[in-house]
């Protein structure tokens, strides 16, 4: 895959986005998010086929995006992963706004990073906790 290639266009710097195929504005926000599919892809060896950027989603009738929605290869959603920028701290704040969006979902996971941090929670729908982990899910 093509990371990290950038170009500028209309004054503004863009960086290509191999899963969506095109080039996205770089705001402190999306260079986390491509930092993060990267890890995935190369790294974690999601399949990059079984990523969506930018995912559609409802919430209460209302129209939402996650940053990144990994499937599993039955094409149901497993993970939601939601990006911040460095800037960003991951607090208690985040984690209930991707659970919001697990409300449209029902995955098993939520990542959630800004660059510097991670935390990835599993979700025990039939006990309705949420579980702190170590490292990520295989997904299949």
């Amino acid at each position: 895959m093509n990371w990290f290639n950038t170009i500028i266009e209309d004054g503004k710097t863009k960086v290509f986005d191999p899963i969506r195929k095109i080039y996205c504005v770089l705001t402190p926000e999306e260079e986390v998010r491509q930092k993060m599919l990267y890890y995935l892809v190369e790294v974690k060896k999601y399949p990059a086929g079984l990523i969506a950027v930018e995912y559609s989603i409802k919430v209460n009738k209302l129209p939402k995006r996650c940053d990144i929605v990994v499937f599993n290869n039955s094409g149901c959603p497993e993970m939601i992963v939601e990006c911040k920028a460095e800037s960003v701290p991951i607090t208690q704040k985040v984690l209930d706004q991707a659970i919001r969006y697990y409300s449209g979902l029902n995955v098993n996971y939520l990542l959630l990073t800004n660059g510097k941090t991670m935390f990835c929670y599993h979700i025990d729908i039939e006990n309705k906790k949420i579980e702190a982990m170590k490292g990520l899910p295989m997904i299949n």
